[in-house]
């Protein structure tokens, strides 16, 4: 009697579930986001740098590459400074980045299920859902962001010698809340969105693209060298996508409130945008961009490559 092959382990269904593709997706960005942060908090900083205060003057925080802010940092303020606001960054992707991978995957399924001939993902519909997802998902965690911005810039009004805006995430949300009301959390949404849109435009689309495309032309397997590959595009593309989006958000989100909750140097993102190109060039608009980039690259990674691993351990679909 011919030997019985070994029964292939059967996985539960609510592997390949939304909302376990959501749980998956908030801790592999938790992952990715403590291993990068420190990146995200120089390229805050820099591009801070050279922004008008109120009265019209330069701020006096000398100008400072990326690794000189780092180290200024580090030294001005001690190594923990490098993870100053981590947690708020936690409290955005229990929502952002949950959301814009369902979304993603929820429009992607439906354009399959309409177009069951296809045998491939046109790019411009991984396009129109990866800019849906990403603006989606950013409008919805928006408040986060601004606290988070507001939280990274703390340490340097203390070296400038400033009051302290906010101590802690509490009470940085109590005080934008007295400010400007709900209205108030939503401060910097609209290049917020603009920038989730670009910059999810680049990863999720670049990413997904760049997978099926080395597939379809190399004969490397769906494991983590495809990933990398696929993942080190997505990063270089959101960055470069998303770099002028993410100045022009932070600068409106980091400036001062007058007492009816409006913005005392920028009146929109579109006066951002005037101003900043008008007072420091086109060029300030990349400001920040190698941080942005040497952290989109290994986030990307690490998200993907942490993403696709748990759901090959869980027996669920690979992206």
């Amino acid at each position: 009697m011919p030997p019985v092959p070994p029964q292939k382990a059967e996985f539960p269904k609510f592997v390949d579930s939304l909302w376990c593709v959501y749980i998956v997706s908030v801790a592999a960005a938790f992952n990715a986001e403590f291993v990068t942060y420190p990146l995200d908090l120089v390229k805050t900083r820099l591009q801070i740098q050279g922004e008008q205060s109120k009265n019209g003057k330069l701020g006096q925080t000398p100008y400072r590459g990326m690794i000189k802010t780092a180290l200024g940092i580090t030294r001005e303020e001690g190594i923990r400074k490098l993870w100053q606001g981590v947690h708020a960054a936690f409290f955005r992707h229990l929502i952002y980045s949950g959301t814009r991978i369902i979304t993603y995957k929820a429009l992607k399924d439906a354009f399959i299920k309409r177009h069951p001939e296809q045998t491939y993902f046109p790019l411009w519909q991984s396009a129109l859902c990866g800019v849906s997802a990403g603006a989606f998902a950013q409008y919805l965690a928006s408040p986060t962001d601004l606290l988070k911005v507001q939280l990274q810039m703390e340490g340097k009004r203390r070296l400038l010698g400033l009051p302290p805006r906010v101590n802690g995430i509490a009470d940085a949300f109590q005080k934008v809340w007295s400010a400007g009301g709900i209205r108030g959390l939503w401060k910097g949404s609209v290049p917020n969105v603009q920038r989730a849109a670009l910059v999810n435009l680049g990863d999720l689309t670049t990413y997904d693209t760049a997978k099926r495309v080395i597939m379809r032309h190399t004969d490397l397997p769906d494991n983590y060298v495809l990933h990398i590959l696929a993942s080190s595009c997505a990063g270089f593309v959101a960055a470069s996508m998303g770099t002028p989006a993410d100045v022009i958000k932070t600068r409106v989100m980091n400036q001062p409130l007058d007492e009816k909750g409006r913005g005392l140097l920028y009146t929109s993102s579109v006066d951002c945008l005037r101003k900043t190109i008008k007072q420091e060039s086109l060029g300030a608009l990349y400001k920040g961009f190698i941080p942005i980039w040497m952290r989109m690259a290994p986030w990307s990674l690490t998200f993907w490559l942490t993403y696709e691993e748990v759901v090959k351990l869980m027996g669920a679909k690979s992206w």
